[in-house]
Order: C-alpha cells, then sequence, then structure tokens
C-alpha cells in the first residue's frame, strides 16, 4: 500500500526560498520574546505577553516536543528547558526537524546573534544559497570610497560579480519609501547624484542607511537587468513600514514596464494582501508569490491563510518560505504549519472529490519545492 497523502506532505523535502539566519549566540528570555512580535520593532514593554498570542500558542504545541517536553507546557517550563539546551542545540533541532533541503538566506540584516549562511549549513545539515540585499550591497559600496560619480558602474560591477552561491535579489522598497512612487529606471546622472548627497550626508555624521528613492530604484532595474530573480517584501512587516504603502497592487505600474524582461518578481509574504498578489500572480507571467512570515504569527489560523493563497493564483506560481529569523523555532514551525495546512486543505478537497490525490500530490511537489528549483535554477 503506497503512502497516504497526509504522510506524502509529512515527508517531502521544502524549499524555503527566503528565510534568514537562526541565533547562533546564546541570549537571555527578553530577546526570545521580543523576537516573537513582528510588527513592534522597539522592545516590548510586556516581554511575557508574546506568550499569549497564536505564534506563543503554536510554539508550545508545536515545538515543545522538539526540546523533549509535552505538549502546551507553560512558558516557564519552555523557557527553562530551553536555556539548558542552549541556542545552538535549539537551532540544530529545530532546522533538522523542518524538513528543508535548501534554505535561501538573506544574510542582509545580521545583528551579529544570527548564523551566517556557512553556519546555517552545517547547523541545519542542509544546502544553503543566498538572496543578495540589494540596499545592504548599495551601503556597503558607498562607504568603499568609490567616487559617487562612477556609482552606476561600480554598483552594477558588483552585483555582477556576485558568488555562484548568489542565486536572486531583494528589496525592502516596502520599509525604506513604500510602492506609491514612480518606480521606473531613474537616469545614470540622476543616481550620481543621489550617490554624491547620500556620501556627502554620511561625511556630515549621517546614517549609512539608504532611504534615498532613487538610488532603490536603481537597484531594483539594475537586479532586473541582470536576470536575477527579484524579491519584494509585500505587506506585513514591522511598524518602521507603512502597510497602506506596501500593497503590491501598487506595484502595477512597475509590473507592467518590466514585464518584457521575463525576470521572475517574488512578492513575498503579502498578508493582508494575498488575494492582491494572487491576482497579480495571475495576471503577469514573472510574478510569483508566497505567505510566509504570516503563517507562524497567525499560528493555527494559518490554514485560512494559506487556503487563500490557492484561490486565483497559478500554482505554478506559489512558493514555500518561512522568513524567518533569530529563534530557530520560527524555521521549525514555518514549515510545521504549512504541512498542517496543507494537508488539512487538501485532505478535504480530496475528500470532496474535489481534487484527485495524483493532482494534489503534484501540486505539493510544485509548491514545495519544484517552483523555486525553476525560479532561482537549482539543481
Amino acid at each position: 500500500m503506497g503512502t497516504s497523502f497526509a504522510g506524502f506532505v509529512e515527508d517531502i523535502r521544502l524549499i524555503d526560498h527566503h528565510v534568514h539566519g537562526a541565533y547562533g549566540v546564546d541570549g537571555d528570555e527578553t530577546r526570545f520574546q521580543n523576537s516573537l512580535n513582528e510588527a513592534n520593532s522597539a522592545p516590548l514593554t510586556e516581554p511575557s505577553a508574546a506568550y499569549d498570542s497564536q505564534l506563543g500558542f503554536a510554539l508550545r504545541r508545536w515545538c515543545a516536543e522538539i526540546i523533549d517536553l509535552p505538549r502546551h507546557v507553560s512558558p516557564e517550563l519552555y523557557w527553562r528547558r530551553r536555556s539548558e539546551l542552549g541556542e545552538l542545540e535549539i537551532s540544530r533541532r529545530m532546522t533538522r526537524a523542518a524538513g528543508v533541503s535548501h534554505w535561501l538566506i538573506d544574510a542582509g540584516f545580521n545583528t551579529g546573534a544570527m548564523l551566517d549562511p556557512p553556519g546555517m549549513a552545517e547547523t541545519a545539515g542542509a544546502t544553503v544559497r543566498e538572496i543578495v540585499r540589494l540596499e545592504t550591497l548599495a551601503e556597503t559600496l558607498i562607504q568603499s570610497g568609490h567616487d559617487p560619480r562612477d556609482y552606476v558602474e561600480a554598483f552594477t560591477a558588483l552585483l555582477a560579480s556576485r558568488p555562484r552561491i548568489v542565486v536572486g535579489a531583494k528589496s525592502v522598497l516596502a520599509y525604506r519609501a513604500g510602492f506609491n512612487h514612480d518606480l521606473s529606471r531613474p537616469a545614470d546622472r540622476t543616481v550620481a547624484e543621489s550617490a554624491k548627497r547620500w556620501r556627502q550626508r554620511i561625511e556630515s555624521g549621517g546614517p549609512v542607511r539608504l532611504d534615498d528613492l532613487t538610488l532603490i530604484r536603481f537597484g531594483l532595474h539594475c537586479a532586473i537587468s541582470l536576470g536575477l530573480p527579484l524579491q519584494l517584501h509585500v505587506g506585513f512587516g514591522d511598524r518602521e513600514l507603512d502597510l497602506d504603502r506596501a500593497s503590491p497592487l501598487l506595484l502595477l505600474d512597475f509590473l507592467r514596464s518590466i514585464q518584457a524582461s521575463k525576470v521572475p518578481v517574488l512578492l513575498l509574504h503579502c498578508y493582508p494582501f494575498e488575494r492582491e498578489a494572487g491576482y497579480l500572480a495571475q495576471a503577469f507571467d514573472n510574478v510569483y508569490l508566497d505567505v510566509g512570515l504570516a503563517v507562524n504569527h497567525v499560528g493555527v489560523r494559518s490554514r485560512s491563510l494559506i487556503a487563500r493563497s490557492f484561490e486565483l493564483a497559478p500554482f505554478t506560481k506559489i512558493l514555500y518560505s518561512s522568513d524567518a529569523i533569530g529563534p530557530a523555532e520560527l524555521h521549525y514551525l514555518g514549515a510545521r504549519l504549512w504541512r498542517n495546512a496543507i494537508a488539512a486543505i487538501f485532505g478535504q478537497w480530496i475528500d470532496d472529490d474535489e481534487w484527485s490525490d495524483a493532482d494534489a500530490r503534484r501540486v505539493v511537489g510544485l509548491v514545495a519545492r519544484e517552483n523555486a528549483r525553476r525560479v532561482y535554477g537549482l539543481p
């Protein structure tokens, strides 16, 4: 007798196409609690409240057994056991239990406490590839001593010379400026002028952080010109982001303008705009989406979220991601909740004779790994 559909979902190896490093350095409980809140970018005034959330409940339900505790253990006992094991052991157990064969890591944001890509590969026992964050690359360049007048050539050369481990690019435009702007490619002269002003600001003691829309726009178009799959954060994030300016529908003109390039554009996470993202994935041949990040934060309600992602979008245009960062419970939970949801949703459709078992298995394979393999050129 063959494997059941639920068993098939449980066993399939995932490609997490957008994720960050897990913690590799021990920290206190306050750091852990703050890491369970995505939207509040400031230290929580009542850190223990992070446990009283869909994510907190999902963590104690699904992660407790990975560290030898009973389901639904109290937060106090969970933290005690977590502290006994230490961060590296937690990261090893959780990432290996996730059933992920490839982690595509955005290493552009790292507090120093997270594992770097080689560290993730060793700890997780899996293949790691990198996604270059365009704004971080620009910040590296502007501090390197290059003449701002040569910014166009220097940035293009830097991105073009990326190591082979890099398989795509990402922009945090949603955070730095929002989508409600002209996102056409700026003229080279305008780019050079913006780079000069940015360098002057830094030399005057200003922040290095790139928030100049001209330079961010240039980075997007540079990645596209080099044929790099382009990831864009969409929707839910911390409060630095204005959610009303992070709707993917604001990208319509940009997507129309680059359609001829055929370069894949990956709309990351998308909550609460997953239906709008599904429309765009249907409307444009080169647009893809995932619903990572929010899956962890909505916990048991992730089944509804994941089901909505299968409404309009072609099944060849949906990818899996966790967008986990920091506590490795997030790397595990993203996969655990996704498997739970897919087994329940598709299983019901099979039982209702809306889908065949064979079709359901084929779609699981597409979303779990095959779509990512095709988009990023993975072996």
